[in-house]
C-alpha cells in the first residue's frame, strides 16, 4: 500500500523501488495489480450514472515533464513522434467525477474508445452536454454513441426513396472550446456549439454560472 501511495503521489518506479530496497520489476508488478483491483472497482461502482456535463480532454504526457524544465520541449516532441501517448479524461465538473481516463494516441479510433466508455457509465437515458476542445474526432465519436438513423421524407411523388440518414438526436448538446495558437502563444480562444442549440447549451450552464469551457477536466489532466 505504501508502495502504490508513493506511486499515485507522482514518485516514478525506479524512485519508489529505491526507497523500499526493492526490484523496480516488483514495484511495476504491484502497480499492474492495483490497477487491476481498480479497474473491477471502477467497474462495479460506475454504472447508470446521471450528470448534467461532461468535459473530455487529451494532453501529451509529457507536459507536465516540460513546464518543470525536466524534459525540453525539443526532446519532447521528439519523443512524442517517436511514441505519441496523450491522456484522456471524461470528467462531470459538477461533482468532479472522472467518468473515464486512458492513455493512447490521439486518435479517431481513441476517441471512440472514450466516449464509448462515458456512453457505457451513464445511464442509456441520459444525454449531458458534452464540452471539448477543437478536436475535430470528438464529433464522429459523438455522433456515432448518440446518433440515429432518420427516414427522409420523399421530396417526389416517383423515383427512389431517399436513403436513411444518421443524424445527432434532439437531446444532444455538443459545445467546442476552439483556441489559436501561433508561434506557440494562445492568441484567440472562440466557442462554437456543434450539436444542438445555443439556448440550450446556456441553460445547462447558467445553472452553475459557467460558460462554454474545458477548464476542470484540464486541470484533472494535469495534475
Amino acid at each position: 500500500m505504501r508502495v502504490i501511495a508513493c506511486l499515485a503521489e507522482g514518485l516514478g518506479i525506479w524512485g519508489t523501488a529505491r526507497v523500499f530496497e526493492v526490484d523496480p520489476n516488483t514495484v511495476l508488478q504491484w502497480l499492474v495489480e492495483a490497477a487491476e483491483q481498480l479497474q473491477a472497482f471502477s467497474r462495479h461502482v460506475l454504472y447508470d450514472v446521471r450528470v448534467r456535463q461532461v468535459q473530455l480532454d487529451e494532453l501529451f504526457a509529457l507536459l507536465s515533464a516540460v513546464k518543470n524544465h525536466d524534459v525540453s520541449a525539443a526532446d519532447a516532441i521528439a519523443r512524442l513522434e517517436r511514441t505519441p501517448q496523450w491522456v484522456w479524461v471524461a470528467m462531470a465538473p459538477e461533482s468532479k467525477l472522472v467518468l473515464a481516463i486512458d492513455v493512447g494516441a490521439r486518435t479517431l479510433a481513441m476517441a471512440q474508445h472514450v466516449v464509448h466508455h462515458v456512453a457505457q457509465v451513464l445511464a442509456p437515458d441520459c444525454a449531458p452536454l458534452f464540452l471539448t476542445d477543437g478536436f475535430r474526432e470528438y464529433l464522429t465519436a459523438l455522433l456515432t454513441h448518440y446518433g440515429h438513423w432518420v427516414q427522409p421524407s420523399r421530396r417526389h411523388a416517383t423515383g427512389p426513396a431517399p436513403k436513411p440518414r444518421w443524424v445527432p438526436l434532439p437531446q444532444l448538446l455538443y459545445a467546442q472550446v476552439v483556441k489559436t495558437v501561433r508561434r506557440r502563444r494562445l492568441v484567440r480562444v472562440s466557442h462554437r456549439v456543434v450539436f444542438g442549440t445555443i439556448e440550450g447549451v446556456t441553460q445547462v450552464l447558467s445553472a452553475c454560472g459557467w460558460q462554454i469551457q474545458t477548464a476542470f477536466v484540464e486541470r484533472a489532466v494535469y495534475l
